[in-house]
Order: C-alpha cells, then structure tokens, then sequence
C-alpha cells in the first residue's frame, strides 16, 4: 500500500466547496492508500470526531497547522491578497512538519493537493529524495471581460489588472515553474489550465477535475414535479465571478413568458453586494418571483435541490465547482456556461453549456435553453434520470482509483529511474 503525504490547507466533513473537496480526496485516497494529510485547524474537531467513524480510519492520520481567526477571514473572504502573504507562511511552516513526518514514517510519495490555486504550489517540491505530485491545478485561465456590462469603472481595471498579473504569474513566477518543473505528475483541474500548462510549459499533464460525487439512490422521475411552478435554483457567492447579475436578468427575461418560473437563490455577498442585487431585482419587478435564502447549513442546500427543477449555474472563472457536482448527485440537471471546470463535467445528457460571450448575448442563449426545457417535462426528467449515470462516472471513488494508479506510476518510474 502507497504512503502518501498529502498537503491539504482547507479540509471538513461539514463543508461544501474547497475544504468538502479537501476531506473528500483524503478519505477516499484513504480506501486504497496509507494517507498522512497536513491541513489547517479550523474544523478540527470535526476532522477528528468524522474520522473516528470511518472505517478506512486506520489508514488516514491527521496533523494540523492552525492559523488565527483573522487569517482564516481573510482565506474565505474572496478576493482578499493579503492572505496570500500569511499563506506562504502556512506553507513554509507545512514544509517543516512534512519532514518531521517523513523522517518518522515510510513516506512514499508527497502530494500538493489543495488550495488549487496555481499561485501557491507550497513547498513539497523541495524535498528532493520523494516524489512530488500536484493538483488538481486551477486559476490558470484569464477572466472573461464581456462580461463587463453595467459594472463600475473600478470592477473594470479589476479584472483587466488581475488578467496581466494572472498571465505574468501562470508564465513567470518561480515557484510555480519550480513546481512544474519538479512534479513527476500534475493535474489540471480545468481544459484551460491542461492548454497552458501543456502548450506553454511542456509539461506531461492529466486532466482531472478536482472534485467528485457520490453515486446516490435510483430516485425515477419522469414528470415534471409540479405544472404550477418551475423552481430554479442558484448557489454561490454574491462576487463578480459568479454573476448572479446575469442570473437576475435571465429569471426576468422567463418571467415575462411564464409566470411559473421561482427563483431561489443561496449565498451572500458584502453590505453593497446585496443591495445591488436586491436593487436589480426589485427594478426587474422579481419581488415575487425570488426566495433569499442567505447562507445554508450544506445539508438545507443539498435537500433543497431535491425540490428545484433546474440548477442555472452563470459562472465565468472557476476551477470544478463543487456545487455542480453536488446538483448532480441530487439528480438536478444544469443549465451552465461552456466554461472552466463546468465544461467537463456537464454533458448534454445532463445538462445545457451556453457559450462564453457577452452580457446580452448570455441573456438570450441562457433564456431560450431554459424555455426549451420547461416545455419539454419529458426531456427534463431524462436528464434528471441520467444523473444517475454521471455520478459514477464522477464519484469520488473512481477519481481515487484514478489517482492512485498514477501514484503508482510515478513510483516504479522512479524505481527503474534509478536502476540505471
């Protein structure tokens, strides 16, 4: 059995997103390896009581590297560059607590796991004598910018700032090539990052999204659940990435046809966040229409898919987002962009891609692929059977499985590396 060292900075079993991915890779890495993860301490107890229920638990072992309460606000608080510094920081300290373990435990191989933002490949690549694996890698990819309809001058050099930064860092920055460079395997978490790291870097690269699902009861649903309404669902963060503006004006754009169409949105944003979109909505006389449901505990999101018709997901700049993967677990087909993590995960057995374009164009391509499926139940409630097919194909165990056939790899390359 494989001994692989995993650093893990966001970690929990009671979390979606980042740290649901984190506690996900480990504990099914856990079924077919001897897994040591250094991961940050905000969750702890959690980590430690989940753990203890496991029955894989023998081969899983925890070492926490815990930051302050300020820190960790910073980390969630999207956007945010000056945790960035306290980061490296976390890293350098991480680096210091893998040699502790390798120098008490047969450690075989040392994995990069998660943030999976490319601009912090920690610091496991310097440890020369075991090899070093990375990813998934996301954030290579360049903000879109026809998106920029309707926003502030200064969300506008934003954007336009972070794509020269984004393109010097992905091409230039040391770590990262070091890490590159030092990797006998990296994963990219997206098309676009497999594009640079491969077309630019010349790296041997896989492509492997950086999250997965479980495969759910058969639940058959050949109607559609309710000819008196037609919910829709969105989830995420109120920030510019998200563009819960376009979901808005897309809900608008079906309520003048059908009257039927709800719209619940899940998430927050900053004081001025939910006053812009409330506003917007308000002007778009969707008073009516829209349920705020503010934060959830993740357990709320996912029985409130099992409810929803459709899962309308209009981000423009993410890794594989979690969320996706979990409206497919619960049987909820998606209408999304052609687009970033997204792109690879939802296929038309599933599920509607809308090209990458601009504001207005979004709005058109987004509404007719909606109208399309509310009047057409039958159609609807294939997809929502087909999930089921999807989600083994994308279950955290085949992504396991996958996993560690390349650690494998990488090991008896090493193996007959040094023979010679």
């Amino acid at each position: 059995m494989v001994n692989v060292l995993v650093n893990a900075y966001a970690v929990s079993p009671t979390k979606g997103s980042e740290p649901g991915v984190g506690w996900n890779w480990a504990v099914n890495l856990a079924r077919y390896c001897n897994v040591y993860v250094i991961t940050e301490g905000e969750w702890q107890q959690d980590i430690l009581d989940a753990v203890g229920r496991l029955p894989q638990r023998i081969n899983l072992h925890f070492y926490f590297n815990p930051v302050s309460d300020k820190i960790r606000k910073m980390c969630w608080h999207q956007g945010d560059w000056r945790f960035y510094y306290y980061y490296r920081k976390w890293q350098e300290r991480t680096l210091d607590i893998a040699k502790k373990i390798i120098a008490e435990h047969p450690i075989d191989i040392v994995h990069q796991l998660n943030m999976i933002g490319f601009r912090e490949p920690g610091f496991l690549w310097k440890i020369a004598d075991k090899p070093f694996v990375w990813g998934p890698v996301g954030g290579m990819e360049l903000m879109p910018t026809g998106y920029l309809e309707g926003e502030p001058t200064i969300q506008r050099l934003k954007v336009h700032l972070k794509n020269v930064i984004n393109n010097w860092q992905r091409k230039r920055e040391s770590r990262v090539l070091s890490a590159i460079e030092s990797a006998k395997a990296i994963f990219a978490a997206t098309k676009g990052v497999y594009d640079v790291l491969h077309d630019y870097h010349h790296a041997d690269v896989t492509l492997m999204n950086e999250t997965g699902c479980y495969v759910s009861p058969v639940r058959e649903q050949t109607t559609i659940r309710d000819n008196n309404s037609f919910d829709i669902l969105w989830v995420g963060k109120f920030d510019y990435r998200k563009q819960l503006g376009l979901a808005i004006r897309i809900i608008a754009k079906l309520r003048q046809t059908n009257r039927r169409v709800n719209f619940h949105i899940v998430g927050k944003g900053s004081d001025n966040e939910e006053y812009k979109y409330r506003q917007l909505a308000n002007y778009l006389n969707l008073t009516n229409a829209i349920t705020w449901h503010g934060s959830m505990p993740h357990n709320e999101v996912l029985e409130l898919m099992t409810k929803c018709d459709l899962f309308l997901f209009t981000s423009i700049m993410e890794g594989t987002p979690h969320v996706v993967l979990e409206a497919i677990q619960n049987s909820l087909p998606i209408v999304c962009f052609d687009a970033c993590g997204q792109a690879g995960v939802v296929d038309d057995k599933i599920g509607i891609k809308i090209p990458l374009s601009n504001t207005s164009q979004s709005i058109k391509d987004f509404t007719m692929a909606i109208e399309r499926l509310i009047n057409d139940p039958t159609s609807l409630a294939k997809m929502r059977n087909n999930c089921q097919e999807r989600q083994v194909e994308l279950s955290w165990d085949s992504k396991a499985r996958q996993m560690v056939e390349i650690y494998n790899k990488v090991l008896s390359d090493e193996r007959t590396r040094h023979q010679y």
